[in-house]
């Protein structure tokens, strides 16, 4: 029986279980960036890191290895990488982690462990995805309204008829302060009638302006 625990580097590392290493983190991290990106938009430069960071973390972790003074140094190089990224949604840092830890086991010897976990953590990814999520439906309204209109509570009755929800999440002035423009947060109750969602809405804003969106997912969800 094929136990996962057991280093290939156990009795000491050569050029082959370096190699194998090596190829097992380029296969996490590229099983990684392809769970990463279904459904999911995605860049170029973030599957690329998906795909290397596996590689570039086992080869630190293993030239590291049983020197302190060169672990000090490459702990207080990585540090810096922190200053240097962006807020990400949650699913990217799961991401991230997950080739981080799949680096980890390769520098160690547990490719069997690296590719276990990556599996199942993908196939978690992908399987999250098919999950009926009530904010997947959401939308981003922006109605543009002319200053005469009192628009609160102005589209009760349309919003009532074809929304399951909606809040209201920003006012700002257009046009020197001649033109509003509300944005909205909601979901449909039947996108086939997104037409006649917004014709009703028309109807109401004297014909300016309407626009519909997915609504982008907020970074301070994670």
């Amino acid at each position: 029986m094929l136990d996962l625990f057991t280093s290939i580097s156990a009795d000491g590392a050569t050029t082959a279980t370096f190699l194998i290493s090596l190829a097992v983190a380029l296969i996490c991290g590229g099983l990684t960036a392809a769970a990463s990106a279904y459904r999911s938009r995605v860049s170029s430069g973030f599957m690329a890191a998906l795909i290397l960071l596996p590689a570039v973390v086992m080869t630190v972790i293993a030239l590291v290895n049983g020197n302190v003074g060169t672990g000090v140094a490459v702990m207080g190089a990585f540090s810096l990488i922190r200053f240097r990224s962006v807020p990400g949604k949650a699913r990217d840092i799961v991401a991230i982690f997950l080739v981080m830890a799949a680096g980890l086991a390769c520098a160690g010897g547990y490719v069997a462990v690296a590719l276990a976990v990556t599996v199942i953590v993908c196939l978690g990814l992908v399987l999250c995805t098919r999950l009926p999520v009530k904010g997947s439906r959401m939308l981003e309204l922006r109605v543009t309204v002319p200053e005469s209109l009192h628009f609160q509570g102005a589209f009760d009755e349309v919003f009532d008829e074809y929304a399951s929800h909606r809040e209201l999440r920003s006012v700002k002035t257009s046009n020197m302060g001649s033109l509003y423009m509300l944005t909205y947060e909601m979901e449909l109750r039947d996108e086939k009638q997104t037409q006649a969602f917004i014709d009703a809405l028309r109807c109401r804003n004297g014909n300016l302006e309407i626009a519909i969106n997915r609504a982008e997912e907020r970074s301070e969800a994670l």
